[in-house]
């Protein structure tokens, strides 16, 4: 990885890259504030209320900093307000509002919802931008990894991501390095990572490996093997012949640890025949690899096809590498694909 002088192209997609920077930013501080208040006593009872309220804060905090420069813009975000406007939800909603208030944004209970439901697209349109408030939402509740993921689709194709990642270390290897990545790309002007509390910071630009033989690769996938199938990834790298251990971690970084070279290749294979993939969980860190240098398809070695609404409807899974192997591991991810549905 070496600095460049330009990671904020000046004319193409300049305001939307300074607001979505600036929205994850935002949405991170709230993040890490709930996360750090989570107990013991809370994860020993599998209270999945901090994330909750996390997960609200941040989607409202980002649709709010979107509507403020692009009111016209739609959202496809993971969350809608519905469960906070019943009696029910209405504790959580009060905690949303203060964990908003928290971080300078002063609102009322309905400001946050009507900000929480700016998200609420569910078809395709020509421009709108795509958010996951929390990725990894387990890792969130264990005090380990996730990810708020933002990116901006125009007629189909990704052109501007942001991944912020709280947990992350500015370098994996590095255990001094600060904790805390934000990490994006504008279509053709390459990817980048800056230290999440340093925003003056100069940023860094981020490459994958040049790691041109798949056995000698370290690959990624989820923690969850309820997100992607162990089984199958295990013969696959029986097949490409890795031996090493797999990096296993939540959420999107999984995406930057491609980008900035952590690892070689990550592999999101279904745990269910018809499983259709979200584009909220895909949209931010594709783009941050496929500008690392890196490629991104299906385990059918299709393009992600962004222009079909809310999910990846004619994709399958997710191969993501450095590029110099792709077709390699496609090809043993077919080969090694389940038969019958699960």
């Amino acid at each position: 990885m070496s600095a460049e002088p330009s990671p904020y192209p000046a004319t193409v997609f300049h305001a939307e890259l300074q607001t979505a920077l600036a929205a994850v930013r935002q949405a991170a501080v709230v993040c890490r504030a709930v996360q750090s208040a989570i107990s013991t006593d809370s994860l020993a009872k599998k209270d999945k209320s901090p994330v909750t309220v996390a997960d609200f804060a941040s989607q409202a905090l980002i649709c709010h900093t979107l509507e403020g420069t692009f009111p016209s813009d739609p959202v496809i975000g993971e969350e809608g307000a519905a469960e906070l406007r019943t009696p029910e939800g209405a504790e959580f909603l009060t905690r949303v509002v203060a964990e908003c208030n928290a971080v300078g944004v002063t609102c009322t209970a309905d400001q946050v919802c009507d900000w929480i439901d700016r998200g609420g697209l569910q078809d395709y349109r020509p421009r709108f931008w795509t958010l996951d408030p929390i990725d990894g939402t387990k890792g969130f509740l264990r005090n380990e990894q996730y990810a708020i993921s933002l990116a901006l689709i125009v007629d189909g194709k990704i052109e501007v991501g942001v991944l912020g990642c709280p947990n992350m270390r500015f370098r994996d290897a590095d255990a001094d390095a600060p904790v805390g990545v934000l990490a994006w790309a504008v279509r053709g002007h390459g990817s980048w990572m800056q230290a999440l509390d340093a925003p003056g910071s100069a940023p860094v630009r981020l490459a994958v490996t040049t790691t041109s033989a798949s056995s000698e690769s370290r690959f990624c996938e989820s923690v969850e093997s309820g997100h992607s199938s162990h089984d199958w990834s295990g013969m696959i790298a029986s097949e490409l012949g890795i031996t090493r251990e797999p990096y296993r971690i939540d959420s999107q970084c999984k995406y930057l640890a491609v980008a900035r070279g952590d690892a070689d290749l990550y592999l999101r294979l279904p745990t269910r025949k018809g499983y259709q993939e979200k584009i909220w969980d895909h949209a931010g860190g594709v783009l941050v690899v496929e500008e690392a240098g890196g490629r991104v398809t299906d385990i059918h070695g299709n393009d992600a096809d962004f222009s079909r609404g809310s999910t990846l409807a004619r994709n399958e899974g997710m191969v993501v590498t450095n590029g110099r192997f792709h077709i390699e591991v496609v090809n043993a991810v077919q080969k090694h694909a389940p038969t019958q549905e699960n």
